[in-house]
């Protein structure tokens, strides 16, 4: 790969101020690689919900357009997310309908994506990881399903998510983004 920038854009799908995923986003940041940027974005819930009604150039909501812009200038995507309900929160699905806009040209398409999960249940997260490779994948990003990263809040070390090990996993799954950006480019 060249000596250029890598850039990454870290999608947040929890609202929660406090969340363990926004603070797995931060992690991935503040632990990139030499030659990776990763810019958090975590006001998905200040989107409209989508409709082709409202997605009408020269009428678009600021925030949809921020979204688009980011996601679309980005080499890869992160998407932290926490799991509601046994799938992906509501407003991380609605930022990926927006993403997949227009059909066959949305921002999403041909990035690769890695889907991190802190969640409560045993499997730290596996049924938002899988429905969100799903949803990413049918608008148009190459989900990388071996950068994925599922943690169990639970059984987090003493160090939480900053704990060296954590640490570790965060970097290997941007590490492997990476790759696939160079693979690409």
């Amino acid at each position: 790969m060249s000596d250029r920038v890598v850039e990454l854009v870290a999608l947040v799908g929890s609202l929660r101020a406090a969340s363990v995923n926004r603070q797995l986003a931060q992690v991935a940041a503040d632990n990139a690689p030499a030659g990776v940027h990763i810019t958090v974005v975590d006001h998905l819930g200040s989107l409209p919900f989508y409709s082709e009604d409202v997605d009408v150039e020269g009428t678009l909501d600021a925030g949809v357009i921020a979204l688009r812009e980011a996601v679309a200038k980005a080499d890869g995507v992160l998407i932290a997310t926490p799991e509601y309900n046994g799938t992906i929160p509501a407003a991380l699905k609605n930022a990926i309908d927006w993403l997949s806009r227009p059909y066959g040209n949305g921002a999403l398409n041909g990035k690769p994506v890695a889907v991190l999960s802190a969640a409560l249940g045993q499997y730290g997260g596996l049924w938002t990881r899988e429905d969100t490779r799903k949803s990413v994948g049918i608008a148009g990003g190459r989900a990388i399903e071996e950068a994925d990263l599922g943690l169990q809040i639970p059984a987090l070390p003493e160090g939480g998510l900053t704990d060296p090990a954590i640490v570790e996993k965060v970097v290997a799954s941007v590490t492997r983004i990476v790759d696939e950006v160079a693979v690409s480019v």
